[in-house]
């Protein structure tokens, strides 16, 4: 499978890389753009800083330039946080979209938007700060809605980046789980 892969408001941090190599290791092509030119940060209130400075739509620019060479070969769609918002936007405007996998994130949804059952995999933590419940709830049924074939993962106790080993969200056991739902899930494409 094709994985075009977006990092996090943290940039493209090591976690990301290591992602990326696991997916690797499970005979997946994968691509890790880097949207934030080499920047990274440690606090999320300084990567929305940077992410406003450089404007929405730079960023979504950026994403679109990143997998264009390569969305003729069917891609799959992935993402952290704000990576999983980009990734989002970009699979429901590809009609050869494989499949979106959204780590920690999602994205509003325009209304005069479809998708032909493109398969879907949410993994969230429960409560997050980011992806409330009530918006959680809303999205799923944009996506339904859209026609999309989505199915929503929530981790218990887990902080909002709990896949990243560097940060104070992270939480090992749910990061397992997450990796072995989402892997099974690329098997499925």
């Amino acid at each position: 499978m094709n994985i075009i892969l977006f990092h996090s408001t943290y940039g493209l941090r090591p976690a990301v890389h290591a992602a990326a190599d696991r997916l690797r290791a499970a005979g997946h092509e994968v691509r890790v753009p880097d949207l934030f030119d080499g920047k990274t940060f440690e606090t999320v209130e300084e990567g929305m800083a940077f992410k406003e400075e450089l404007g929405s739509e730079e960023l979504l620019k950026r994403a679109v330039t990143a997998a264009a060479p390569h969305s003729d070969q069917g891609l799959v769609y992935a993402g952290f946080s704000l990576g999983g918002s980009l990734a989002q936007n970009l699979a429901i405007a590809d009609e050869k979209a494989r499949g979106l996998l959204l780590l920690h994130g999602t994205s509003d949804i325009a209304d005069d938007v479809s998708v032909d059952e493109l398969p879907v995999q949410l993994h969230v933590a429960d409560p997050d700060p980011f992806e409330t419940h009530d918006w959680l709830n809303a999205w799923y049924l944009r996506m339904q809605r859209i026609g999309a074939d989505v199915e929503v993962h929530h981790y218990a106790g887990a902080g909002h980046l709990y896949t990243d080993p560097e940060l104070a969200d992270y939480d090992a056991e749910a990061a397992e789980r997450t990796w072995q739902v989402a892997l099974g899930f690329l098997e499925t494409l």
